[in-house]
């Protein structure tokens, strides 16, 4: 098996033109417990804004900008005119097995089955229920933003714990998924190298070339932050 350049994954990302409550047009805000995530910006302007431990922060996006946050970041894509993202997330596999939390208001995250419930798209009607999912995001993300700016990190200490909680059920599974990528391509690079060392160079001859085209328009997915063209690598 040839495994993606470190075990990532690569997802095109056209972010929402959707207006919010506050008058910003773009995704659901949300965190990932486990990996890091990178934005290549393509085309288009926007901003990325997001939630820490230090503050709120605004980062532009324009052509050719690269940006990327670790796992805690509350991130939220805001598209200020045709925002198109190329997307490498770290662990490829793992926030489609659950690794993202979405931001909304404290009385769901507390609640396993109201979380899956607000969170889930309706299959009759994904981009009515993209929009819904957003906009409850964006009413959590508001609330911990005040917070942060008067200076009390309490909410999003409490969103940690809460995310924590929710993906707890599954996190033991996800073992497997970064044993077959990342772990298995640092393991390949490591007995490469080792056969290096030795003279040995005979790994070249399985040398190979593979290639995915982008999917269909109508096969993109109404995700977090916009419309996904996901490449499926494995």
């Amino acid at each position: 098996m040839v495994i993606f350049p470190g075990g990532t994954g690569v997802s095109g990302l056209e972010v929402y033109g959707w207006e919010a409550a506050d008058g910003c047009h773009g995704g659901s805000p949300h965190l990932h417990t486990a990996c890091t995530e990178g934005y290549v910006v393509v085309a288009g302007q926007g901003e990325l804004q997001t939630l820490t431990p230090a503050g709120y922060t605004c980062v532009p996006l324009r052509p050719g900008t690269v940006a990327w946050f670790t796992p805690g970041t509350v991130h939220r894509a805001v598209n200020h005119g045709g925002l198109r993202v190329l997307v490498v997330m770290q662990n490829a596999g793992l926030p489609e097995a659950g690794d993202a939390v979405l931001t909304f208001p404290p009385e769901v995250l507390g609640d396993a089955d109201a979380y899956r419930t607000a969170a889930t798209l309706d299959p009759g009607d994904p981009e009515g229920s993209a929009r819904r999912r957003r906009d409850l995001a964006v009413a959590g993300f508001q609330i911990l933003r005040d917070h942060l700016t008067r200076g009390d990190p309490e909410p999003l200490f409490d969103l940690y714990r809460q995310a924590a909680e929710l993906v707890r059920p599954q996190a033991a599974a996800w073992r497997d998924i970064v044993a077959a990528g990342p772990a298995a391509a640092l393991a390949a690079t490591s007995r490469q190298i080792d056969a290096l060392v030795a003279g040995d160079g005979g790994h070249l001859r399985e040398a190979e070339v593979r290639k995915l085209d982008a999917p269909a328009p109508e096969d993109r997915a109404f995700g977090m932050c916009g419309r996904l063209e996901t490449y499926r690598l494995a």
